[in-house]
């Protein structure tokens, strides 16, 4: 019984030893749990950041490229210095800034690394390659710079930049460190995730000194870096820069955009910038002086800028009202009774009232318009009457976003009955006598450079529009293209009323209100002029205005082109669209004598102490300027928080 009892207890002992050499060959041998575990101290965990796409033009001439850098994290708690001045000197920093930079790594975590020197070029890299091994804490993580060797559309792309702190707590899927870099603005953050490309992680063996040993386990753990995906633009370069030079010495924008698709061919914002200074370590240096710059060139004037449209608008004001059968091409109207002067001789047709924009004209087309309901009480008539107006116009893509492939759209402002009814205090408070300079473009209308080049290009296109976009695809053309931008916005305008109005447009162009030498050879130009009312003090001129697009019939580009202080639409903006339009489609300059006259204009208004402003030689008369008795605004108008139509000036940054 004893013999049995004592093999049984041997038996028990076995077992468990058994089982405790079981548990250990299967931690040691088989689970990598607690080796992973206790190889923290030995292994670093090094996140490799992918390049970002690059950025091409529509033939393949790159805009935007990476230049590989070096950014040095620090993790406060591993900082091991022993003599902070020699370290300082080798990083070419101050003590000062040294403290400063440690404070805020100390104050994000103490046990997590954080940025400390940003893009570091391979020649400072090795220079303190070697001496980093003295300095724990400190680790280097290859990176990128972006590079702009066409030196223009900075306003468009963006810029990339550090991470905010606002943007680090809002992310809605953990992916950014404090540090990391981030898309600002422009086509940079509209397309941020597909640029960016996608993270990789690599564990690397190291010894007590920091000494890199070899990859951890021949690589089984590592994941590999994604670069981003390339960008293709419908951007023409050549064109853009020259676009860039006739802007040279002005305020505004210049747009085009290619009818059949929608695509973007140029986008100048002026005065701009080279986008190369907000892509250094000195981004905070350059940043802060663009900011105090008083011509704001870091606003994008294309899409963020609003203007009243001036003349331009009667393009649309002729289009709805044969649509709806109040103005035929026939039409006679002269000017008799007309509160608005005119240079031209009146008595025109429709066609001859768009070639010498004739504002008599479209104030008897927009009065019809409002009374042409069979209402006789004239303040419901004109509610009516701005109702289907507002309706019809806002087919032309007014008074709301297009939907273009930026984050900083304006929707402008194109006034509705109920806006009148709050700016005068009640319904039935107004009617047609107060509200007609918009017969012209004038009053409360807002509109920016991209609704004006959309116009054009919905004329081009005898009734249709494709949302305007930068994108041409990823990787290759189409590639990536979302369904908006292949979209076509119909304006419920019949096919047949828009030759009358193309017809007066290049007479406009051929012997109207544009100077003679923008009619240039071959390029069958159709556009429009306008001068937009600068109200803001001290200006001497309105805002130069054109629109337009070729060839007549087969359009090819479209363009809108807005000088600020300029005057006379038919000549500041005019010339530069039309040389903007002959190099696009020629693909070279004829018009010498045009081009030296736009690269010698300078629009530039005194501000702060800068080089003033030089007054235009004379020019023709205005046959498209405003002399108005318009009523005046009523003071709602004035403070209105939500559209602000009278501060135009000041939002495009005049």
């Amino acid at each position: 019984m004893l013999e049995n009892r004592k093999w049984v207890i041997i038996g028990i002992f076995c077992l468990v030893g058994l089982t405790y050499l079981a548990r250990l060959f299967y931690l040691q041998v088989l689970d990598d749990t607690y080796s992973l575990g206790a190889s923290k101290n030995s292994i670093k965990r090094v996140v490799e950041i992918p390049y970002r796409g690059q950025i091409y033009d529509r033939n393949n001439h790159l805009i935007v490229y990476n230049t590989p850098v070096y950014d040095l994290y620090v993790t406060p708690k591993q900082v091991r210095i022993p003599d902070t001045s020699a370290f300082c000197r080798m990083m070419n920093i101050s003590v000062s800034d040294f403290d400063s930079i440690m404070g805020l790594a100390k104050n994000y975590s103490p046990v997590k690394p954080s940025l400390f020197l940003r893009q570091l070029s391979k020649e400072d890299f090795a220079r303190i390659q070697d001496a980093l091994v003295d300095y724990r804490g400190f680790e280097p993580v290859i990176s990128s710079m972006r590079t702009y060797p066409a030196h223009t559309l900075s306003n468009a792309l963006g810029y990339v930049s550090e991470i905010s702190k606002k943007q680090l707590e809002n992310q809605d899927i953990l992916y950014y460190r404090q540090g990391d870099y981030i898309g600002h603005n422009g086509l940079e953050e509209q397309y941020e995730e597909q640029l960016r490309g996608k993270r990789g992680v690599k564990f690397m063996m190291q010894n007590v000194r920091g000494v890199n040993k070899g990859s951890w386990k021949n690589g089984a753990f590592d994941t590999l870096a994604v670069a981003g995906q390339n960008l293709i633009t419908g951007i023409d370069v050549e064109v853009q820069r020259y676009a860039d030079s006739l802007m040279q010495n002005k305020v505004g924008a210049v747009l085009a955009i290619e009818p059949a698709t929608g695509e973007i061919l140029v986008s100048v914002s002026a005065p701009t910038y080279d986008p190369n200074l907000l892509s250094s370590r000195f981004f905070s240096k350059n940043y802060r002086a663009l900011i105090k710059n008083p011509y704001k060139p870091l606003i994008n004037r294309p899409v963020m800028a609003s203007y009243r449209p001036g003349s331009t608008f009667k393009l649309i004001q002729a289009l709805i009202a044969q649509q709806q059968g109040s103005l035929f091409p026939n039409t006679v109207y002269g000017h008799a009774g007309s509160p608005m002067r005119c240079h031209c001789r009146g008595g025109n047709s429709l066609r001859g009232a768009v070639q010498n924009s004739c504002n008599p004209y479209f104030y008897y087309v927009f009065r019809k318009f409002l009374y042409f309901n069979g209402e006789n009480n004239t303040f419901k008539a004109s509610a009516i009457g701005l109702k289907q107006w507002h309706d019809m116009a806002e087919k032309f893509g007014m008074g709301s976003k297009l939907g273009i492939d930026l984050p900083s759209e304006l929707k402008g402002n194109l006034p509705t009955p109920e806006y009148y009814d709050k700016a005068y205090r009640g319904a039935l408070r107004w009617k047609f006598s107060n509200v007609y300079s918009l017969s012209i473009g004038e009053g409360e209308l807002l509109i920016s450079p991209l609704k004006l080049a959309n116009l054009a290009a919905t004329i081009a296109n005898r009734g249709w529009y494709i949302t305007p976009h930068y994108i041409k695809g990823f990787g290759k053309p189409g590639v990536g293209l979302s369904a908006e931008y292949r979209e076509r916005h119909e304006t419920g305008i019949d096919y047949k009323y828009y030759l009358p109005v193309i017809d007066g447009m290049r007479g406009a162009v051929a012997h109207g209100t544009v100077t003679p030498l923008a009619n240039i050879a071959g390029i069958d130009l159709c556009g429009k002029t306008g001068t937009s009312q600068n109200n803001k003090f001290g200006h001497k001129f309105d805002h130069s205005i054109f629109i337009g697009f070729a060839p007549m019939n087969d359009p090819k580009i479209a363009v809108a082109v807005f000088v600020e202080n300029a005057g006379w639409g038919g000549k500041a903006a005019a010339s530069v669209a039309a040389l903007v339009a002959e190099r696009y489609l020629k693909r070279k300059t004829e018009a010498k004598k045009l081009e030296e006259q736009v690269l010698a204009s300078n629009y530039l208004p005194p501000v702060n102490g800068l080089p003033g402003y030089k007054k235009p030689a004379p020019a023709a008369p205005k046959k498209d300027t405003v002399p108005q008795k318009a009523a005046p605004a009523p003071k709602p108008l004035m403070t209105d928080t939500k559209t602000k139509p009278v501060v135009a000036a000041v939002i495009s940054g005049n």
